[in-house]
């Protein structure tokens, strides 16, 4: 997806670092990731699975295999996106959605305190 397409006057910042940013989008009822290079739409489930890829895969197995390239490829079943990343761009988007992720439970929290403060 285009960047183009996108009103980005619509999109919320959930979380950036220099190398990306993740936004929310209310009126699509999605999220687009903006990192790489790439711009992609992921829904709340597969944000999650996105997550869980890049969390699961070993950086330390990855730099010290001295057989195979340094770099990984990064999809799951039922996800039209393919990121092909080395090792510090895969610390990198790591680092993106952990803080997303921190972003969505603190958000979480500050509702849950609002509404025990108004009840």
């Amino acid at each position: 997806m285009e960047k183009a397409c996108i009103n980005i006057n619509e999109l919320i910042n959930v979380f950036s670092t220099k190398e990306g940013s993740i936004y929310q989008s209310d009126k699509l009822n999605c999220f687009f990731v903006d990192f790489g290079g790439k711009f992609a739409r992921y829904n709340c489930l597969s944000l999650r699975k996105l997550k869980k890829v890049v969390e699961d895969i070993d950086i330390d197995s990855l730099l010290l295999n001295t057989l195979r390239a340094d770099f990984e490829l990064v999809t799951f079943n039922g996800c039209e996106h393919i990121y092909l990343l080395n090792a510090c761009e895969i610390v990198a988007l790591k680092e993106l959605l952990q803080g997303t992720f921190t972003m969505f439970k603190l958000n979480h929290l500050i509702s849950d305190c609002l509404h025990r403060l108004v009840v």
